[in-house]
This record gives structure tokens, C-alpha cells and sequence, in this order.
């Protein structure tokens, strides 16, 4: 699998409106990535983010559910 069969072309949402979407959706419902480095990820992320660092993405993108709408930060 490769990222552009992963990934399609969406439009960007605000924080409020994946604020909203989070609220409406049960976690299980959609992937939620933080692409930052492990010592950000370490600082502080929203809670049931996988860490994907952006650098290691295109490796790992095999551990991500194409199922699911994903939501990348």
C-alpha cells in the first residue's frame, strides 16, 4: 500500500470542526495520527493519537485502517 491509495484529496477541516467530528464519532470510527516527533508526542497530544512521525509516514502507512476516515495533525 502507498500513501496516495491511502490518502485522497479532502479538504482541510478547522480544529473545531474535527473538534466536532470527535464528538460525533466514537474514537473506533477513524485513525487519528499526530506526525509530529516523539519528544512533541511526549510533551502533550490529544488523547488516543497514534504517533506517526510525517518522516516515518510513508513506511507505516501499512498501520493505518484505509477503512476509516483518517485524521492526520
Amino acid at each position: 500500500m502507498n500513501l496516495s491509495s491511502l490518502f485522497q484529496k479532502a479538504p482541510e477541516m478547522s480544529s473545531e470542526a474535527v473538534k466536532e467530528l470527535m464528538k460525533q464519532k466514537k474514537p473506533a470510527a477513524y485513525n487519528l495520527i499526530d506526525v509530529r516527533q516523539p519528544g512533541e508526542y511526549e510533551q502533550g497530544h490529544i488523547p488516543g493519537a497514534k504517533l506517526i512521525p510525517i518522516t516515518e509516514l510513508a513506511l507505516r502507512v501499512g498501520e493505518i485502517d484505509p477503512s476509516k476516515p483518517t485524521i492526520l495533525y
